[in-house]
């Protein structure tokens, strides 16, 4: 069995086999911190332990996705849109008379998610379908159903709210999923690589600022928002992400040094504001966490709010840069 798994991991591209032994040494190395720290300063880092213990489980996940294939990958990030989707619309002020639109917002995961496949299954180019089906016409079918089930009560709020959700939560989130489909001659670890590079870095990104802002965080970048966001916090996980970007993009992307240069600093920083603008959300909702099904990290949502921002950008850059060569 071990002879097998090591035979298969060697069949990986060489980045990308690096990119999992260096994530699975970071995660020992957290794992080592989180018995080492709160003994030295107990309560500071208290809740350093679920979350590390979340992260092993969170990796072996979508490490198995990632390697299994597309198809495996698609499925994954199907089900955490659903389960995103889900808590989002739980806390959305959404009334019992809404069913139907809620029934709608369900089923554009399946529809989002379905048009990955569609080249396989309906012969079309899923990219054109995926662009705008999600944006344009599930909203035009909300909008449009509202209305004619005559919920004029509440209308511009249910349908804003609703959209929102499909957006942040399956429309944002599967561009992940469609940039698995990216031919594997276009990337130097394939497009298995591309996603484990995305991944790894948003979640760096989240790491990076959060040991900044406990080592050295001292003035509140967003005080109203994100009580706990410091500048120190951001500037140093900005600095840190956009350098290991930078240096790590050619093992991973097509990118040239001056476009993995402008890639690494417009990432984190997009992740930075989907991190305060699911912030900004979640304080308008009144909660703390979009639930508790991830310990030491709250819902999927609350572990997903970076990645909002940071998956779309990714996809169209690398897109854009993608089209500039030809």
């Amino acid at each position: 069995m071990t002879d097998a798994l090591a035979s298969w991991f060697a069949a990986q591209p060489a980045p990308l086999t690096y990119g999992f032994t260096g994530v699975l040494a970071l995660l020992l190395l957290g794992t080592l911190a989180a018995i080492i720290l709160p003994a030295l300063q107990p309560g500071k880092w208290a809740d350093l332990g679920p979350r590390m213990r979340s992260w092993w489980i969170i990796v072996a996940l979508v490490g198995g996705a990632l390697l299994a294939g597309w198809q495996a990958f698609t499925m994954l990030f199907a089900l955490i849109s659903f389960l995103a989707l889900k808590e989002f619309l739980t806390l959305a002020p959404t009334r019992k008379e809404d069913r139907l639109i809620v029934l709608l917002a369900y089923l554009s995961v399946i529809v989002n998610y379905g048009t990955i496949f569609a080249d396989q299954v309906l012969f079309i180019d899923g990219y054109q379908v995926y662009l705008v089906v999600a944006p344009v016409y599930m909203f035009l079918v909300t909008a449009a159903t509202m209305a004619w089930i005559g919920r004029t009560d509440g209308y511009l709020a249910t349908v804003g709210i609703v959209h929102w959700g499909v957006i942040v939560c399956v429309y944002n989130i599967g561009y992940a999923a469609f940039l698995m489909r990216t031919p594997d001659f276009e990337a130097p670890a394939g497009a298995a690589g591309l996603v484990f590079f995305l991944l790894f870095i948003t979640q760096l990104n989240d790491v990076a600022q959060y040991c900044w802002g406990k080592m050295f965080g001292r003035t509140k970048i967003a005080p109203n928002v994100s009580p706990n966001k410091t500048w120190e916090g951001a500037i140093g996980g900005w600095i840190t992400t956009a350098a290991v970007f930078y240096f790590l993009a050619p093992h991973f992307t097509p990118l040239s040094p001056p476009d993995a240069l402008l890639v690494g600093v417009l990432l984190p920083m997009a992740g930075f504001f989907g991190d305060i603008t699911m912030s900004a959300i979640k304080r308008d909702l009144g909660v703390k966490d979009t639930s508790r099904l991830i310990p030491g990290h709250g819902g999927v949502l609350d572990r997903l709010d970076s990645l909002t921002f940071t998956t779309p950008l990714y996809f169209h850059l690398l897109a854009f840069y993608a089209l500039e060569r030809f």
